[in-house]
């Protein structure tokens, strides 16, 4: 799990994690939660979201779209980094007038009609907001029997029931009901005392809210960082483009804050940060992945490392774009991702303190400020055959069994 040693080019002189403040990340979050923000309908959640920096004192300007790009001024201008995290969430949007008064439906992002079935959801017409329920077309027991439990899983086998008294073509568009409409589907997060968040849309909300945490324990604590950091909040992650034109053209290194699905054949765990080693589009960059890792084992953050096959993030969008930046991804353990989600407070935790220690920590490479490297000053990664098993010693032991003595010893 995370009895690995440091990484080899790292010591233990790195910077130490911030206090989170846990009960600021949780309500975050669930106001995040409550804003309805399927890809292509962002606005309200991205000016709720320039609101929170404003609270917090951070600078930033909007792309023409919507993206936010934050800046945390730093001791030196460059080479700078970012941190991303995505506003916008998976949904759908409306594709036919039915007949029966029903709405044909297409999904925004990648999902399984499997999990729309039985949502609850909010379709935005040019006249206002209307309420309803997505459901299979055989709906009931009762009058189609065992056909219920035959018919296929797709999204030609639901269909969108309005909360409106409409049984017709005629009288949707009575309504201004129209093809392109978008569809949100409603969040219902709940906390237990557990401390497990249930929720759809976690994937993102609940890595923003981690971000703007960590953003607050550095404000709060009046760390000089050594260059500058750029919190970026993208609005198009779902379908693709992600952080591909919201870049400032300084930046050399971005770290990527996303979800990490918990499954058979998976690492990810829900309690854990995940430091992604690969996506589907490729490995994640060598230097800056193993700084993560050495930064969560210096502040005993419980982590684990995944390869994620069939999934990909705002990184990739970056890169595809053309930015020669390296890459990186800390996630928090989720199971049933782009479904009805479920994370924990304490890989929540994981996340934002070590984004608060990145923050801090000097840039992977000093020849980063600098588009174009000699070769005398590239990094090298290490090649030599490795020694003796040495003893992980009493610290890993404490970083695997108890990961937030502090913060969680009491709750």
């Amino acid at each position: 799990m995370d009895l690995h040693q440091i990484p080899t080019g790292f010591s233990r002189d790195l910077p130490q994690a911030l206090p989170i403040d846990m009960d600021y990340l949780q309500q975050v979050m669930l106001t995040l939660l409550e804003l309805p923000s399927p890809t292509g309908y962002t606005d309200q959640v991205v000016h709720w979201t320039c609101e929170e920096l404003e609270r917090l004192a951070v600078e930033y300007e909007l792309t023409r779209r919507g993206a936010i790009r934050a800046n945390i001024q730093g001791s030196r201008r460059a080479p700078d980094r970012a941190i991303v995290a995505h506003l916008d969430t998976i949904g759908a949007m409306v594709s036919g007038l039915k007949d029966n008064g029903r709405l044909v439906i297409t999904p925004i992002g990648t999902w399984s009609s499997r999990f729309a079935e039985g949502a609850r959801v909010t379709v935005y017409t040019d006249q206002g907001s209307r309420s309803g329920t997505i459901v299979p077309l055989l709906a009931s027991g009762h009058a189609f029997d065992t056909a219920v439990d035959t018919q296929p899983v797709t999204w030609d086998q639901v269909e969108l029931r309005l909360d409106e008294q409409v049984y017709s073509r005629t009288d949707l568009e009575m309504l201004g009901l129209a093809v392109g409409d978008f569809v949100a589907v409603d969040a219902n997060p709940r906390v237990t005392p557990a401390g497990f968040i249930d929720s759809r849309h976690l994937d993102d909300k609940a890595g923003v809210a981690c971000l703007l945490a960590a953003v607050k324990a550095v404000m709060d604590s009046g760390v000089v960082l050594p260059v500058d950091c750029h919190p970026l909040f993208t609005i198009s992650e779902e379908v693709g483009v992600g952080a591909s034109a919201v870049l400032h053209q300084d930046v050399a290194e971005m770290v990527a804050i996303d979800t990490a699905p918990q499954a058979p054949g998976q690492e990810s765990i829900e309690t854990r940060v995940t430091i992604g080693m690969r996506d589907s589009s490729g490995p994640f960059d060598w230097h800056l992945t193993r700084k993560l890792i050495a930064l969560s084992q210096v502040n005993s953050i419980a982590h684990v490392r995944d390869v994620f096959r069939f999934y990909r993030c705002d990184a990739a969008a970056a890169l595809e774009a053309g930015n020669d930046i390296r890459t990186a991804i800390v996630c928090f353990g989720t199971d049933a991702t782009h479904g009805y989600e479920r994370t924990h407070l304490h890989a929540l935790e994981g996340v934002a303190r070590l984004l608060s220690a990145y923050m801090q920590a000097p840039p992977v490479s000093s020849s980063d400020q600098r588009k174009l490297a000699q070769r005398e000053d590239f990094n090298q990664q290490p090649m030599e055959e490795a020694g003796e098993h040495p003893d992980p010693g009493p610290e890993a032991a404490t970083a695997q069994t108890e990961p937030y003595p502090e913060a969680w010893r009491n709750n």
